[in-house]
């Protein structure tokens, strides 16, 4: 069956929440505004969940549904994935960390489009030997957000600087300078294998991609939940890539 928009498949973020069921009820969550950035650009969004065996080709029939690949944000990666001590780590979830690491895997065997945002970048680093921080770097914008109202979280904004030609920034219009927001509670430490295409002015790792020609882009900042124009490019630029793939 011909399909006119390219598949995405989106990851979720498993978490316990209060409902009628208890004080710490297993769901599966999503911004919406994940899929309405998907669709708006052109591709048809897939929500993944997780599975509850770890089944290797359970990655591959997923994968085979889609033509793109979008890694959202949520929990802090448990630093065991990379080699470390637990320091500062909110409820880190192995089982997730396994999944997402594999879903990587297997999109960079196939060379299938991605776009890895906040946690999603994150896990792209470690899934190349990268390593991160558990504590933000001061300055450049980057605050704990304990304590902040959400307004305040939202509408922050802080500089990073991008690479000329890159594919982040051939994704933001050619920009050389963008000003995105800060969500996150770690941060990328060493990149590994990734190339650095975006940092803020005091270094800190804010975009990365690979050194081959993988159409995949990772950045620390949430694009989709702004509404500064240049952001919707980075969504643009996952559903063009896979669309390729639709047509391949």
């Amino acid at each position: 069956m011909d399909r006119d928009r390219p598949c995405i498949l989106v990851t979720c973020w498993r978490r316990p929440l209060p409902t009628y069921l208890g004080e710490r009820t297993v769901l599966d969550t999503l911004d919406p505004a994940y899929a309405a950035r998907v669709f708006d650009a052109g591709g048809l969004p897939l929500v993944a969940s997780r599975p509850p065996v770890r089944e290797v080709g359970s990655v591959d029939e997923l994968l085979g549904l889609a033509d793109g690949l979008l890694l959202t944000g949520g929990g802090d990666v448990d630093p065991a994935s990379y080699g470390a001590e637990l320091e500062n780590a909110e409820e880190p979830d192995g089982d997730a960390d396994d999944w997402e690491l594999a879903l990587i895997a297997a999109a960079r065997e196939r060379s299938l489009p991605t776009l890895a945002i906040c946690r999603g970048a994150q896990l792209l680093a470690v899934a190349h030997g990268g390593q991160l921080a558990q504590r933000l770097s001061a300055g450049d914008g980057h605050r704990e957000l304990g304590g902040l109202s959400p307004g305040a979280i939202l509408s922050a904004r802080h500089e990073v600087d991008l690479v000329p030609g890159s594919r982040v920034a051939r994704a933001l219009g050619g920009r050389g300078q963008v000003a995105v927001n800060t969500i996150h509670h770690h941060e990328i430490a060493d990149a590994g294998e990734l190339v650095v295409t975006g940092t803020a002015p005091g270094g800190v790792i804010e975009a990365v991609e690979p050194r081959s020609d993988w159409a995949c882009v990772g950045v620390q900042w949430h694009p989709e939940k702004m509404q500064e124009p240049e952001q919707a490019g980075l969504f643009a630029q996952l559903v063009s890539a896979a669309r390729s793939e639709v047509v391949a």
